[in-house]
Formats: C-alpha cells, structure tokens, sequence
C-alpha cells in the first residue's frame, strides 16, 4: 500500500528528486504528505501553492488521500 508523490519544477530542484513512492497510511491527507516533504528539504514553503490528487486539483490541505493516488505538487505558476 502506496500513495506516489510528484514534485515540479522549483519544488522538484528543492527537494532533489520528482517521484517517490511513501507508504500509506489510513487518514493521510495531502497536507501530511506535504508536511512530510517540506521537512525534508531546505527551500520549501510551508504550503504549497497547488495540490492536485489524480490529476485533478484541489482546495484544501486536509483532502483525504487514498491507497494508489498520485498526488501532485506544483509551485506559483507566472507567466507573462
């Protein structure tokens, strides 16, 4: 039982790695998974700036993650 975690682009440099498989946990939210990565790597929010659960993005940190779902987090995007 896994959930599979995406970083891009700034937050990917950060941490120094893009995918990583974590166990999974029942109760795991996006936010546990977040506080998880921050931790680990200098140059990190406190928050991320988007979170997307299966491709599909959403509001809060406390969204529930469940055993198989790829969550995703992506910096500030700007553009110009």
């Amino acid at each position: 039982m896994s959930v599979r975690l995406r970083l891009f682009a700034s937050y990917r440099e950060a941490a120094g790695w893009g995918e990583k498989e974590l166990p999974y946990d029942v109760g795991l939210t996006a936010g546990a998974l977040w506080s998880a990565v921050a931790g680990g790597a200098r140059g990190l929010p406190d928050l991320p700036a988007l979170v997307a659960v299966n491709g599909a993005m959403v509001a809060r940190l406390d969204e529930p993650v469940a055993d198989g779902d790829e969550v995703a987090f992506l910096p500030p995007v700007s553009g110009g």
